[in-house]
């Protein structure tokens, strides 16, 4: 990978601005899509039982863990059955349409409020890609991590591993108002045409370390929660 040519870092302003304005919008966002929100929770419990949220550690700014929040699509795994090779057979019907329309990702926007996420920024991933990453590639985690983000635009869940990871650092080191609210636009475009959305990705073929983390594994679901109340929905934390 190639060495980038940081931009100037925006000021601690510019941040706070970006921080305010990620507030305002994820709340206005909440309560007006609380009928839909309420909607998808009553399908989901109709479904798949409690919880209606699925809850996974994930990795935040400056390499802080936080608890991320979606609406839950799997079933739970039946014995024998492994998570990251069974997600196409546990997805139910309801989880194909929240996970094509982007709909699951919406309690996210809790975690914007929070602090534990922006609007805009790298996605998320789980604590064990840490050690996956270059010095370089660990520089997305120098901003706060985003429900989109300049990689999500460029192929969402069909983009090798190492190019996500490219297109985050590019981010952070050209990261400015306008880039996101560029990113912002492409995003709802993608999301209403249900651009390069799929329900679940080839981790060998997109060169995802998971596969590695586990080999061998029969029945590996707890080596990768962070939760231990059941949560339905153990699928790689890549996809979008």
């Amino acid at each position: 990978m190639g060495e980038f040519r940081w931009s100037r870092k925006p000021s601690p302003w510019c941040d706070a601005t970006k921080r305010a304005l990620d507030v305002v919008v994820a709340a206005a966002t909440l309560i007006a899509l609380a009928p839909l929100l309420g909607a998808i929770a009553v399908a989901i419990r109709a479904t798949l039982g409690s919880p209606i949220l699925f809850r996974q550690t994930r990795i935040g700014l400056r390499e802080r863990p936080f608890t991320i929040l979606k609406f839950r699509t799997m079933r739970e795994p039946c014995p024998g059955e492994v998570w990251f090779r069974t997600n196409d057979e546990r997805v139910t019907r309801l989880g194909r349409f929240l996970r094509t329309s982007s709909l699951d990702e919406l309690p996210e926007l809790w975690n914007v409020i929070r602090g534990d996420m922006s609007l805009v920024g790298p996605r998320p991933l789980l604590p064990e890609y840490l050690e996956e990453y270059t010095p370089e590639e660990r520089r997305r985690h120098d901003v706060r991590p985003g429900i989109t983000g300049w990689a999500a635009v460029h192929g969402r869940n069909v983009l090798p591993f190492r190019e996500r990871l490219r297109l985050d650092v590019w981010y952070v080191a050209h990261r400015s108002s306008a880039l996101d609210l560029r990113i912002l636009m492409r995003t709802v475009t993608q999301v209403l045409r249900r651009t390069n959305a799929v329900v679940s990705e080839d981790n060998a073929r997109l060169g995802f370390p998971m596969a590695r983390l586990a080999p061998g594994r029969t029945s590996g679901v707890e080596a990768f929660r962070s939760d231990a109340a059941p949560s339905g929905d153990e699928r790689d934390p890549l996809a979008r």
